[in-house]
């Protein structure tokens, strides 16, 4: 690599100024000294002459020195110098030698187009120009020497343009395109720009790669051609394909079978024509013109035809190919039109025997009409009693639902008497009546709700309402409820019972054990019943053993029947069990009844085991009775029922509120004058008059100029009143109203 042209003009200068100063210095010296030599008198300006002399010696030495170290300087520029140029040879000797060690051809271009630095590779691939190729020759006559030499052999037809083009695609120099050489080789050219405005072309020989290519294509083609071939020989159809010429190109076994040239066809038949003679003159075949040539058509198209050749038959279709060619299929449809044939004389005599039997059953279809008349004024009597069967269950259903519902409501009054005085001070005997009220109506709650439930099921209007929760707590209640009962007939009751989350509808659950438990304690006349509660496999069991006289086999489908008892004695009426199968059966909870005469009788149901969840209305009833934000609360009971309203003041009194009832809007607003209005609103769903709850809401809400929190109540547990409700956001509790759950419910909207 060489210095940079400014350092070596500086370094000259330098040179040729010091050598101009000795020239100087040397003049001047010679001067002085003859001008000494040449003084001959001895006066006082000799001596002052000597004196100058002396020091102009000096300054000549001092010069002289100066003059030596310019010298010295001067000659390490030049040696610098020189080493900077051999450091220059060497560098471009490497990349020379880089250059041409690389596979590659390498072509480098300056600003101007011309050729600055090639290898051999490069003029390998113009073998035929190498003379004419030098330093500094441009691109374009490059080009035009390739393409005299027909070197590319785009260049052969039209050499001009061929030069265009090139010089065209070098000027963009934004990539690589590969080009065909004339020996069959092929160049992979690429070419960029430098930053200098020059161009860089890198060329790749991909003749091998080319030829691998073209290997895989034929390889593949031919692998085509196998498969092609599988297929013509698994066809039952006979094929034959000739090319633009009308040469036999390919066929299969089928189609030598066929024309009765099994394993030679290919040595008789080779063109068309040979086709064209072996059909119509050796097998007699009258195609109509259908195996004519026309593989010379620049159209496709496709005819076909059925022929006869002495006693055979065949299908034959005839396809032209767009790039020229024919081809035949032949189908041996012989046997089938033989078979057609058949077909025909079965169906004339099908036919013939078919009007023979239509007099036969023109009579049968007679008296088939008198029957099918008969059979729709039966069937007319039928659907009428359907229908007054479906009326009488409709009605049925209607009345159970009126009933449990105008039921519930008495229910729900007695519930918040027995709450209002479960929360004052009782002695212990009066508190155990107290608990034991109030689970007696827990027990007709339930029953009354199971009721309601069932014949809402019955009508299909409802689903059973699945949730989690622990089975223990809900064998605890059934304890309190039936522990009287038992001691009552002399009997121990005991419950094992074990702390499992079971998944199901509570309900009706407990209106399944409700059945289970009172009917082994109304059918043991001594010993014991015995509740038990333990994990299966298949889920939880809850059993209920008795010591009783047991039931026989014949009898056990029995029992699960309405109004069937196996003692006619008992007070029960038979509806028990009938609804535990309906029960069980909605809930798909198996139930087993284990049972020997003299034994005494299981009852059990499996049940799917639940999740563990938090139970909110325990954590409300474990609530301190003397809450405080309970007090002084001022509530407004909205209720057309006299025994609820006196029902919920004798237990919010109980709690701390102030209280105040009405039976519709236009008492409840007489109760507040002015600015004064409830803090909270509890109102009935359905009032009097027509009136429903939520209307009266929106009004009180309207009147009072305040977004008062409202919570509904009814007797209705329908999923449209659950919904209408969640869409205002108003908490909906059913009768008969739980305290606890209300107490909760409160204390959540207070907060």
């Amino acid at each position: 690599m060489s210095d940079p042209p400014a350092r070596t003009e500086t370094t000259s200068a330098e040179a040729e100024q010091l050598r101009t100063e000795i020239r100087k210095l040397l003049k001047i010296n010679a001067a002085l000294m003859d001008r000494v030599e040449r003084s001959s008198d001895m006066s006082a300006n000799a001596f002052s002459m000597f004196e100058t002399a002396i020091s102009l010696e000096a300054m000549v030495r001092d010069r002289t020195s100066q003059l030596e170290d310019a010298l010295g300087r001067l000659a390490k520029a030049n040696a610098d110098l020189a080493e900077a140029h051999n450091h220059a040879d060497a560098a471009r000797m490497r990349l020379r030698d880089a250059i041409d060690s690389i596979n590659e051809g390498f072509a480098l271009f300056d600003a101007d187009d011309r050729l600055v630095l090639y290898n051999e590779g490069y003029l390998s691939f113009w073998p035929e120009i190498v003379p004419h190729i030098h330093d500094g020759i441009s691109f374009h006559e490059i080009a035009r020497l390739a393409a005299a030499h027909h070197r590319p052999p785009a260049s052969v037809v039209a050499p001009d343009r061929w030069v265009s083009d090139r010089l065209a695609r070098h000027g963009v120099a934004d990539g690589g395109h590969v080009q065909a050489l004339a020996d069959g080789r092929w160049v992979q050219i690429n070419e960029l720009r430098t930053s200098e405005g020059g161009i860089v072309g890198i060329y790749t020989d991909i003749t091998e790669v080319k030829a691998e290519d073209a290997r895989d294509r034929t390889r593949e083609l031919a692998e085509r051609n196998l498969v092609l071939q599988s297929t013509l020989d698994n066809l039952s159809e006979g094929v034959c394909v000739f090319d633009e010429a009308g040469r036999l190109s390919a066929w299969n076994g089928a189609l030598e079978r066929m024309l009765g040239l099994a394993g030679d066809l290919a040595r008789t038949i080779t063109t068309h024509a040979d086709l064209l003679d072996w059909c119509r003159m050796h097998l007699g075949m009258c195609d109509e013109g259908c195996l004519a040539w026309r593989g010379d058509q620049a159209t496709a198209e496709r005819v076909g035809r059925l022929c006869h050749a002495d006693e055979r038959s065949f299908e034959i279709r005839s396809t032209t190919m767009g790039r020229g060619g024919q081809v035949f299929g032949f189908t041996d449809v012989t046997d089938m039109l033989r078979a057609q044939e058949s077909l025909q004389e079965t169906a004339e005599t099908l036919e013939r025997r078919v009007s023979e039997r239509t007099s036969e059953l023109v009579a049968v279809n007679r008296q088939l009409g008198e029957e099918v008349a008969e059979r729709r004024v039966i069937e007319a009597a039928l659907l009428e009693a359907k229908t007054a069967a479906e009326k009488a269950n409709l009605s049925k259903t209607s009345f159970l639902a009126a009933a449990s519902h105008d039921l519930l409501q008495p229910l729900n009054a007695a519930r918040l008497f027995v709450a209002a005085l479960g929360d004052r001070r009782l002695a212990l005997p009066t508190r155990a009546l107290v608990n034991q009220t109030s689970t007696a109506l827990d027990s007709v709650e339930e029953l009354l709700e199971a009721l309601l439930e069932i014949s809402r099921l019955d009508a299909g209007a409802i689903q059973p309402e699945i949730g989690n929760f622990r089975i223990d707590r809900l064998l605890k209640t059934l304890a309190v409820e039936f522990t009287p009962m038992a001691r009552s007939a002399g009997l121990v009751l005991d419950f094992d019972a074990q702390a499992l989350w079971v998944k199901t509808d509570i309900r009706l659950l407990r209106r399944i054990l409700q059945n289970f438990i009172s009917n082994a304690i109304r059918y043991t006349p001594r010993g014991s019943v015995i509740v038990t509660c333990c994990p299966r496999t298949e889920g939880v069991e809850v059993a209920v053993t008795d010591t009783g006289p047991g039931i026989p086999s014949e009898k056990r489908s029995f029992i699960f029947e309405e109004f069937k008892r196996l003692d006619t004695r008992s007070q029960g009426k038979g509806l028990g069990l009938a609804i535990v199968k309906r029960a069980s059966e909605m809930l798909r909870h198996p139930v087993t009844l284990r049972s020997a005469p003299g034994e005494g009788s299981t009852f059990s149901i499996v049940l799917p085991e639940g999740e563990e969840v938090r139970d909110e209305e325990e954590e409300a009833g474990r609530l301190p009775r003397s809450d405080r934000p309970m007090r002084d609360l001022s509530v407004l009971v909205v209720d057309n029922e006299r025994q609820i309203q006196s029902g919920m003041r004798t237990l919010l009194s109980g709690w701390g509120c102030a209280v105040a009832t009405a039976d519709g809007f236009a008492e409840a607003t007489a109760h507040f004058a002015g600015d004064v209005h409830p803090d909270i609103i509890l109102v009935d769903y359905h009032l009097k008059d027509g009136e429903t709850g939520d209307t009266v809401i929106e009004r009180l809400q309207q009147h009072f100029g305040a977004n008062i929190p409202a919570v509904m109540i009814s007797a209705d547990r329908g999923e449209a009143l659950k919904a209408q409700m969640a869409a205002v956001g108003t908490p909906l509790l059913n009768k008969p109203v739980k305290p606890a759950q209300l107490r909760a419910l409160l204390r959540t909207m207070l907060h």
